[in-house]
């Protein structure tokens, strides 16, 4: 088939010349990569990344949407950031919600190249395909909440998304945010550590103009069956009742919500936490991202501290901030995951460092010398409430915990102490509970992540692509099947983050090659995305080589290979070599070497 293929445009930013360039993308390069991460990764792989200091000049941030973004497909409102990580050292992905991505496009781009640094702080602006560099002197030591305004303000145009850092990204916390439409956030990998280290504190984005496409009559067909598939979809319409806070109860009787720190499976003051509590007692409304007919997104309020409307939390934050530490205190926790949004935090990584912090504490490992007199224990919400200000400017013990748990276990002697993978946090999925996850941290190529192969979905019926070859079984199943079917679930994860798409949506996936097919205008099926899944997940693994990631480092840390006996993984331990070698010949590649 051979219809119009809809040109994509690129700005490249230079903040050390105060130079902006508009070029067209490569249509080869976006054939063979789609967008978000994956092209991303395709762009960055052309440098010479073994030489680029992660908060240097020379690291390139880009910002790159996807062929569906701000079309009429369902859930497409996302935009991916992309660079390499200050806190991992290797490759970094993240991306956000809400409306940033689609007004990009609707401003006359698809993507951005940052580069360089500037001498003195600045916002950049886009706007019906002119971008343009402004003083942000008066705008430093601002938090996310009051840099949007004042940035929107500024643009004056009524329909403006911005895009910012918080003091934390200023300071060069090494898992810095990057926020936008209020509370979404582009949390993990410290890239809004990489945006302050380029003195860049926001980007505002407007336009006017629609996204052109190949053939809107087919591509509102196939939207209208990919909604009346997310209506009949029950896990989608959990989410929208109770956000992603609604599987915190599933997840501990599961025994995949860590409890202390990854060290208890179980934990009564769970119940504390609930989604269901959240949405009685707390919630305000849903929000919903760009065309999203779920609205996962929590607007909730916090009265015993004077906090009328915040953003969330989700899961994720209800696990580090909540269970982690055993705080079972829901409105303490809202508290927190609203600290972390206005300062420019991730709350995975904040969570996951603090807990590990109280451990070392407890045993004597880290004195009052180090932590300046403060009594570090579990269960202490209102020392997680002074702490998470002290980490984003860095003052006192917060400068130790702003370089994360991998620098902090080292810096206590501890380093197989230290939660991650490849140097990032692990998130609040226990493989304890899930074998397959032990699979997509230990080859995720920016290291522990839920979003680069989600077998809890898999194996708890909520993901179930039998064309693909991604079907349930048996959660605690270790077999070389399980490392298959956590493989491919990674490459067609590789393939939404591209795109990039909400992954709550999940269509069949002939209706998926559709879309993009009538979006693109190439010919697209399946089989041919998943092929471009797998180089995606090459070239990102390439980089890391050449970054000096080895085989080696495809592990899990200690903290997760020891039993529990109580909770919901009955003591089980994945046998993690079993699954790397079916998985390794899934993806095509053996080892880095």
């Amino acid at each position: 088939m051979e219809t119009r293929s809809p040109s994509r445009n690129l700005l490249r930013v230079d903040l050390s010349h105060g130079v902006l360039q508009s070029e067209t993308i490569d249509p080869d390069l976006a054939r063979r990569f789609l967008g978000g991460s994956g092209l991303s990764a395709a762009m960055i792989a052309q440098h010479d990344v073994a030489a680029i200091d992660p908060l240097g000049p020379t690291n390139p941030l880009v910002w790159m949407t996807g062929p569906l973004v701000g079309t009429a497909m369902p859930s497409a409102g996302r935009i991916s950031v992309c660079g390499l990580s200050p806190l991992t050292g290797i490759w970094g992905e993240s991306n956000t919600g809400g409306f940033l991505g689609p007004e990009l496009r609707f401003a006359g781009f698809d993507g951005i190249v940052v580069t360089g640094r500037s001498d003195r702080p600045v916002w950049l602006s886009i706007v019906d395909g002119e971008g343009a560099l402004h003083e942000a002197d008066d705008l430093r030591g601002l938090d996310t909440y009051e840099t949007q305004d004042a940035v929107g303000l500024r643009l004056g145009r009524e329909q403006t998304r911005v895009a910012c850092i918080g003091p934390a990204g200023e300071a060069g916390v090494r898992y810095a945010a990057i926020l936008n439409d209020h509370g979404r956030a582009a949390g993990r990998c410290g890239l809004g550590a990489v945006m302050g280290s380029k003195n860049l504190k926001a980007i505002a984005v407007s336009g006017t103009a629609e996204v052109t496409i190949a053939d809107d009559v087919r591509l509102a067909e196939v939207a209208k069956a990919i909604r009346a598939g997310i209506e009949e979809d029950i896990a989608a319409q959990a989410i929208r009742m109770a956000g992603t806070a609604g599987y915190l109860d599933m997840a501990s009787m599961y025994g995949d919500l860590p409890v202390r720190g990854f060290r208890r499976g179980e934990w009564a003051g769970a119940e504390n936490l609930s989604g269901v509590r959240l949405t009685e007692e707390f919630l305000i409304r849903g929000r919903s991202c760009y065309g999203c007919p779920i609205a996962c997104g929590r607007e909730t309020r916090a009265p015993r501290f004077g906090l009328d409307r915040v953003d969330g939390p989700e899961y994720e934050t209800l696990g580090a901030l909540g269970s982690l530490l055993e705080i079972d205190d829901l409105e303490a926790v809202i508290r927190a995951g609203h600290l972390c949004n206005a300062y420019g935090l991730d709350t995975i990584s904040a969570g996951v460092t603090i807990a590990l912090a109280c451990e070392l504490y407890i045993e004597g490992i880290l004195t009052d010398r180090e932590t300046g007199g403060l009594r570090l224990r579990f269960g202490d919400a209102e020392t997680l409430h002074g702490l998470l200000p002290m980490i984003a400017r860095r003052e006192g013990l917060g400068a130790l915990l702003a370089e994360g748990s991998e620098r902090l276990a080292g810096h206590c002697g501890v380093p197989e102490r230290a939660a991650t993978v490849k140097g990032l946090e692990a998130p609040m999925h226990d493989p304890r509970a899930f074998a397959g996850v032990a699979v997509s941290y230990a080859l995720s190529p920016r290291g522990a992540c839920h979003m680069q192969g989600d077998m809890y979905s898999v194996d708890t019926g909520q993901l179930v692509l039998p064309p693909l070859g991604i079907e349930p079984g048996d959660r605690f199943d270790d077999s070389g099947e399980k490392g298959r079917t956590a493989a491919r679930t990674m490459i067609w994860r590789a393939v939404y983050n591209a795109l990039p798409l909400c992954q709550f949506m999940n269509p069949e996936p002939g209706l998926l090659a559709d879309a993009v097919e009538a979006c693109t205008g190439w010919e697209v099926s399946p089989e041919h995305l998943m092929e471009i899944g797998r180089a995606i997940l090459a070239t990102k693994r390439e980089i890391n080589g050449r970054r000096g990631c080895t085989a080696e480092d495809d592990r899990l840390p200690e903290v997760l290979l020891q039993p529990l006996e109580d909770g919901g993984t009955l003591g089980r331990v994945p046998d993690l070599g079993k699954m790397l070698d079916a998985a390794y010949d899934e993806l095509g590649w053996r080892t880095l070497d």
